[in-house]
Protein backbone atom coordinates (compact mmCIF):
# COMPACT_ATOMS: atom_id res chain seq x y z
CA UNK A 1 0.00 0.00 0.00
CA UNK A 2 3.08 2.64 1.04
CA UNK A 3 4.50 1.84 -2.09
CA UNK A 4 1.97 2.45 -4.52
CA UNK A 5 1.37 5.76 -2.63
CA UNK A 6 4.40 6.41 -2.73
CA UNK A 7 4.80 6.27 -7.00
CA UNK A 8 1.26 8.18 -6.95
CA UNK A 9 2.85 11.16 -5.18
CA UNK A 10 6.38 10.88 -6.21
CA UNK A 11 5.69 9.86 -9.57
CA UNK A 12 3.20 12.80 -10.13
CA UNK A 13 6.72 15.04 -9.61
CA UNK A 14 8.79 12.78 -11.64
CA UNK A 15 6.59 13.23 -14.46
CA UNK A 16 5.95 16.52 -14.48
CA UNK A 17 9.82 17.55 -14.14
CA UNK A 18 10.06 15.01 -17.24
CA UNK A 19 7.61 16.83 -19.71
CA UNK A 20 8.70 20.17 -17.99
CA UNK A 21 11.26 20.72 -20.50
CA UNK A 22 8.73 19.99 -23.73
CA UNK A 23 5.67 21.83 -22.82
CA UNK A 24 5.23 23.16 -19.08
CA UNK A 25 1.04 23.01 -19.60
CA UNK A 26 1.43 19.00 -20.90
CA UNK A 27 3.83 18.29 -17.47
CA UNK A 28 1.24 19.85 -15.82
CA UNK A 29 -1.68 18.04 -16.76
CA UNK A 30 0.22 14.36 -16.44
CA UNK A 31 1.03 15.88 -12.90
CA UNK A 32 -2.88 15.66 -12.10
CA UNK A 33 -3.55 12.52 -13.81
CA UNK A 34 -1.05 10.64 -11.38
CA UNK A 35 -1.45 12.45 -8.45
CA UNK A 36 -5.31 12.20 -8.23
CA UNK A 37 -6.35 9.73 -6.00
CA UNK A 38 -8.33 6.19 -6.45
CA UNK A 39 -11.89 6.29 -7.57
CA UNK A 40 -14.88 5.93 -5.28
CA UNK A 41 -15.67 3.44 -7.61
CA UNK A 42 -12.83 1.38 -7.31
CA UNK A 43 -14.09 -0.59 -4.86
CA UNK A 44 -17.18 -1.79 -7.14
CA UNK A 45 -14.76 -2.51 -10.26
CA UNK A 46 -12.25 -4.51 -7.98
CA UNK A 47 -15.08 -6.37 -6.43
CA UNK A 48 -16.26 -7.12 -9.69
CA UNK A 49 -13.14 -8.23 -10.61
CA UNK A 50 -12.32 -10.21 -7.81
CA UNK A 51 -9.81 -8.64 -6.14
CA UNK A 52 -10.30 -7.48 -2.81
CA UNK A 53 -12.88 -4.33 -1.86
CA UNK A 54 -11.78 -3.91 1.78
CA UNK A 55 -8.35 -3.23 0.83
CA UNK A 56 -8.85 -0.54 -1.84
CA UNK A 57 -11.81 1.31 0.06
CA UNK A 58 -8.52 1.52 2.76
CA UNK A 59 -6.52 2.99 0.40
CA UNK A 60 -8.93 5.18 -1.16
CA UNK A 61 -8.90 7.03 2.23
CA UNK A 62 -5.18 6.73 2.88
CA UNK A 63 -4.90 7.84 -1.11
CA UNK A 64 -7.59 11.11 -0.55
CA UNK A 65 -5.84 12.37 2.56
CA UNK A 66 -2.64 12.11 1.36
CA UNK A 67 -3.48 14.49 -1.96
CA UNK A 68 -5.19 16.81 0.50
CA UNK A 69 -1.38 17.14 2.27
CA UNK A 70 0.46 16.93 -0.21
CA UNK A 71 -1.40 18.91 -3.42
CA UNK A 72 -0.96 22.54 -2.02
CA UNK A 73 3.01 22.14 -1.77
CA UNK A 74 2.98 20.55 -5.30
CA UNK A 75 0.76 22.53 -6.72
CA UNK A 76 2.66 25.82 -5.29
CA UNK A 77 5.90 24.64 -6.78
CA UNK A 78 4.12 23.84 -10.45
CA UNK A 79 2.13 27.06 -10.01
CA UNK A 80 4.28 29.63 -7.87
CA UNK A 81 2.14 32.52 -9.23
CA UNK A 82 -1.05 31.32 -7.47
CA UNK A 83 -2.80 33.45 -5.00
CA UNK A 84 -4.10 31.47 -2.68
CA UNK A 85 -1.00 30.65 0.47
CA UNK A 86 -0.32 26.51 1.34
CA UNK A 87 -3.11 27.07 4.25
CA UNK A 88 -5.83 28.03 1.97
CA UNK A 89 -5.09 25.64 -0.78
CA UNK A 90 -4.97 22.92 2.20
CA UNK A 91 -8.42 24.05 3.58
CA UNK A 92 -9.92 24.39 0.35
CA UNK A 93 -8.66 20.46 -0.71
CA UNK A 94 -9.51 18.94 1.68
CA UNK A 95 -13.00 20.73 2.23
CA UNK A 96 -13.39 19.02 -0.95
CA UNK A 97 -12.41 15.80 0.49
CA UNK A 98 -14.13 15.45 3.31
CA UNK A 99 -17.52 15.25 2.23
CA UNK A 100 -16.66 12.75 -0.22
CA UNK A 101 -14.51 10.46 1.51
CA UNK A 102 -14.46 11.16 5.09
CA UNK A 103 -17.44 11.81 6.05
CA UNK A 104 -18.93 8.46 4.07
CA UNK A 105 -17.00 6.33 5.77
CA UNK A 106 -17.53 7.12 9.21
CA UNK A 107 -21.26 6.87 8.40
CA UNK A 108 -20.04 3.69 7.46
CA UNK A 109 -18.98 2.85 11.01
CA UNK A 110 -21.57 4.40 12.76
CA UNK A 111 -24.26 2.10 10.58
CA UNK A 112 -22.45 -0.90 11.16
CA UNK A 113 -21.89 -0.19 15.15
CA UNK A 114 -25.10 1.19 15.40
CA UNK A 115 -27.67 -0.33 13.33
CA UNK A 116 -26.23 -3.51 12.54
CA UNK A 117 -29.49 -5.17 10.34
CA UNK A 118 -29.09 -1.79 8.18
CA UNK A 119 -25.62 -3.02 7.54
CA UNK A 120 -26.49 -5.84 6.49
CA UNK A 121 -29.24 -4.66 4.07
CA UNK A 122 -26.85 -2.25 2.88
CA UNK A 123 -24.30 -5.01 1.85
CA UNK A 124 -26.43 -6.84 0.25
CA UNK A 125 -27.51 -4.44 -2.15
CA UNK A 126 -24.05 -3.73 -3.45
CA UNK A 127 -24.42 -4.38 -6.60
CA UNK A 128 -26.50 -1.58 -7.36
CA UNK A 129 -23.57 0.82 -6.73
CA UNK A 130 -22.09 -0.33 -10.13
CA UNK A 131 -25.45 1.60 -11.77
CA UNK A 132 -25.04 4.14 -9.95
CA UNK A 133 -20.99 4.23 -10.78
CA UNK A 134 -22.03 4.02 -14.85
CA UNK A 135 -24.56 6.85 -14.23
CA UNK A 136 -21.93 9.27 -13.23
CA UNK A 137 -19.65 7.98 -15.45
CA UNK A 138 -21.98 8.98 -18.41
CA UNK A 139 -22.89 12.45 -16.78
CA UNK A 140 -18.48 12.94 -16.51
CA UNK A 141 -17.61 11.80 -19.93
CA UNK A 142 -20.67 14.10 -21.36
CA UNK A 143 -19.31 16.99 -19.93
CA UNK A 144 -15.94 16.34 -20.38
CA UNK A 145 -16.57 16.05 -24.35
CA UNK A 146 -18.44 19.02 -24.31
CA UNK A 147 -15.81 20.77 -22.63
CA UNK A 148 -13.44 19.96 -25.25
CA UNK A 149 -15.15 20.81 -27.98
CA UNK A 150 -15.98 24.16 -26.99
CA UNK A 151 -12.20 25.05 -26.82
CA UNK A 152 -10.88 26.83 -29.86
CA UNK A 153 -8.79 24.72 -32.88
CA UNK A 154 -5.39 26.42 -31.71
CA UNK A 155 -5.50 24.33 -28.46
CA UNK A 156 -6.00 21.18 -30.65
CA UNK A 157 -2.82 19.83 -31.60
CA UNK A 158 -1.40 20.12 -27.00
CA UNK A 159 -4.61 18.87 -26.01
CA UNK A 160 -4.24 15.65 -28.22
CA UNK A 161 -0.79 15.81 -26.60
CA UNK A 162 -2.48 15.67 -23.58
CA UNK A 163 -5.42 12.56 -24.34
CA UNK A 164 -2.86 10.82 -25.76
CA UNK A 165 -0.23 11.51 -22.73
CA UNK A 166 -3.25 10.14 -20.36
CA UNK A 167 -3.65 7.12 -22.34
CA UNK A 168 0.18 6.17 -21.72
CA UNK A 169 0.01 7.18 -18.15
CA UNK A 170 -3.09 5.31 -17.52
CA UNK A 171 -1.27 2.14 -18.99
CA UNK A 172 1.83 2.46 -16.68
CA UNK A 173 -0.09 3.15 -13.89
CA UNK A 174 -2.02 -0.45 -14.17
CA UNK A 175 0.74 -1.90 -15.06
CA UNK A 176 2.64 -0.87 -12.09
CA UNK A 177 0.32 -1.28 -9.94
CA UNK A 178 -0.22 -4.78 -11.01
CA UNK A 179 3.10 -5.28 -11.10
CA UNK A 180 3.34 -4.66 -7.57
CA UNK A 181 0.21 -6.24 -6.62
CA UNK A 182 1.78 -9.99 -7.85
CA UNK A 183 4.58 -9.92 -5.64
CA UNK A 184 2.19 -10.03 -2.53
CA UNK A 185 -0.61 -12.20 -4.66
CA UNK A 186 -3.57 -9.28 -5.78
CA UNK A 187 -2.90 -7.62 -8.67
CA UNK A 188 -5.99 -7.10 -9.34
CA UNK A 189 -6.48 -4.77 -6.24
CA UNK A 190 -3.43 -3.16 -6.33
CA UNK A 191 -3.34 -2.37 -10.19
CA UNK A 192 -6.66 -0.77 -9.66
CA UNK A 193 -5.78 1.12 -6.67
CA UNK A 194 -2.85 2.82 -8.98
CA UNK A 195 -4.89 2.64 -12.24
CA UNK A 196 -8.15 3.94 -11.76
CA UNK A 197 -8.68 7.65 -10.79
CA UNK A 198 -10.65 9.86 -9.41
CA UNK A 199 -11.12 11.79 -12.09
CA UNK A 200 -13.94 14.01 -11.22
CA UNK A 201 -11.67 15.58 -8.50
CA UNK A 202 -8.30 15.33 -11.22
CA UNK A 203 -10.47 18.07 -13.52
CA UNK A 204 -11.61 20.16 -10.41
CA UNK A 205 -8.02 20.40 -9.08
CA UNK A 206 -6.77 21.66 -12.45
CA UNK A 207 -9.54 23.82 -13.43
CA UNK A 208 -9.03 25.26 -9.81
CA UNK A 209 -5.11 25.48 -9.12
CA UNK A 210 -4.11 25.33 -12.69
CA UNK A 211 -5.16 26.27 -16.19
CA UNK A 212 -8.15 25.22 -17.27
CA UNK A 213 -6.84 23.39 -20.33
CA UNK A 214 -4.88 21.38 -18.03
CA UNK A 215 -8.43 19.36 -17.39
CA UNK A 216 -8.08 17.89 -20.48
CA UNK A 217 -5.64 15.27 -19.60
CA UNK A 218 -7.69 13.74 -16.71
CA UNK A 219 -10.46 14.12 -18.99
CA UNK A 220 -9.32 12.06 -21.36
CA UNK A 221 -8.36 9.57 -18.28
CA UNK A 222 -12.06 9.26 -18.16
CA UNK A 223 -11.93 7.50 -21.33
CA UNK A 224 -9.01 5.25 -20.97
CA UNK A 225 -9.20 3.86 -18.06
CA UNK A 226 -13.12 3.16 -18.53
CA UNK A 227 -12.01 1.34 -21.48
CA UNK A 228 -9.82 -0.54 -19.41
CA UNK A 229 -11.80 -1.55 -16.87
CA UNK A 230 -14.51 -2.49 -19.40
CA UNK A 231 -12.07 -5.03 -21.63
CA UNK A 232 -10.98 -6.55 -17.73
CA UNK A 233 -14.70 -6.97 -16.91
CA UNK A 234 -15.43 -8.78 -20.33
CA UNK A 235 -12.27 -10.76 -19.68
CA UNK A 236 -13.86 -11.66 -16.76
CA UNK A 237 -17.11 -12.54 -17.34
CA UNK A 238 -16.01 -14.32 -20.24
CA UNK A 239 -13.77 -16.30 -18.02
CA UNK A 240 -16.67 -16.87 -15.49
CA UNK A 241 -18.71 -18.45 -18.66
CA UNK A 242 -16.05 -20.73 -19.56
CA UNK A 243 -16.11 -22.39 -16.36
CA UNK A 244 -19.71 -22.40 -15.75
CA UNK A 245 -19.67 -24.30 -18.59
CA UNK A 246 -16.87 -26.79 -18.29
CA UNK A 247 -18.41 -27.74 -14.68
Amino acid sequence: MWQLLAIQILGSIIVFLLLNFINPTLARSALVCVLCPVATAAPVVTGMLGGSIGRVASFSVLSNLSVALCAPAIFALVSPDSQLSFLEEFATIALKVCPMIVFPLLAAFLIRILTPRVHASLTKAAPITFYIWSVSLIIVVGRSVSFIMAEPRSYWPVMTAMALTAGILCAIMFAIGKSIGRRHGDAITAGQSLGQKNTIMAIWMATTYLDGITSVAPAAYVLWQNMFNSLQLYRRMKQEHCHNSNA
